[in-house]
């Protein structure tokens, strides 16, 4: 409940504050961002499955920010954009994540 409650406050804060990001760092804070959608996911799922641990999904929200930022990063380095791949994996788990919360909420 703490979790959803910072979530809630998190994005309020986001919308009312609409920080700057410059813009060399935006793909960055994107695939923060997307990795932070999928960790909600995941835990929202897992809550549901009653297998949350609040130490894993901060490690998993954590750990996946990290890989995404620095496959990014390795890919600015090399002249490749990693950034498309980064979204369609985290974007096939975040979908998949929502399918097994619909089957959980809704049965199937």
């Amino acid at each position: 409940m703490l979790a959803l409650f910072g979530l809630i406050v998190g994005a309020l804060l986001a919308i009312l504050l609409q920080p700057t990001v410059p813009q060399d760092l935006s793909r960055y804070v994107a695939m923060a961002v997307v990795a932070a959608i999928d960790a909600a996911f995941g835990g929202v799922r897992t809550y549901l499955e009653h297998t949350f641990s609040d130490r894993i999904f901060i490690a998993a929200f954590a750990s996946n920010a990290v890989v995404a930022i620095a496959l990014v990063w390795v890919g600015d380095q090399l002249g490749v954009d990693l950034t498309a791949p980064v979204v369609v994996v985290l974007g096939i788990r975040i979908f998949q994540n929502l399918a097994a919360i619909r089957r959980r909420v809704f049965g199937g």
